[in-house]
């Protein structure tokens, strides 16, 4: 029988052929090659030493915070899986927006830094009416215990 034509593998590039040389013999199959992201090698990918496991890289999320918060308010009411999801979305949106406008304060002052003054402010545009004023003066007594401690 006579010996099947070889495929070349599909995720070589044309520019990265081998010299028609090299190539294996007809009879064995050129071993196959794993390719890496750019910049990574099998080290980096933890496949280089044997006995060494993945790392399962962290999510951080409010899901403890909000459960403490809850129970502080209405200890005996519980929350699901999906209104955490919901509620984590809702606070890192916030978030971003209070940063986002708090660092163009900072720009706007031509500042380098983003003080306790510049956030404060930022709520006050964001939040509307007595939710700024609630956020105002929680912000203010959580800075104060944190200098004064």
């Amino acid at each position: 029988m006579a010996p099947k034509a070889e495929k070349k593998p599909a995720a070589k590039k044309p520019a990265e052929e081998e010299p028609a040389a090299e190539k294996a013999p007809a009879g064995k199959k050129p071993k196959a090659e794993k390719y890496l992201p750019a910049g990574k090698s099998k080290e980096d990918s933890g496949e280089g030493k044997k006995g060494k496991k993945k790392v399962k890289k962290s999510v951080e999320t409010y899901k403890i915070y909000i459960s403490k918060v809850l129970k502080q308010v209405q200890p005996d009411i519980g929350i699901s899986s999906k209104a955490i999801s919901i509620m984590n979305s809702f606070i890192n949106d916030i978030f971003e927006k209070l940063a986002a406008e708090a660092a163009m304060l900072a720009r706007y002052n031509k500042k380098p830094t983003i003080t306790s003054r510049e956030i404060q402010t930022s709520v006050r545009l964001i939040l509307p009416g007595e939710l700024a004023k609630h956020a105002v003066s929680e912000g203010t007594k959580a800075v104060t215990k944190f200098t004064s401690s």
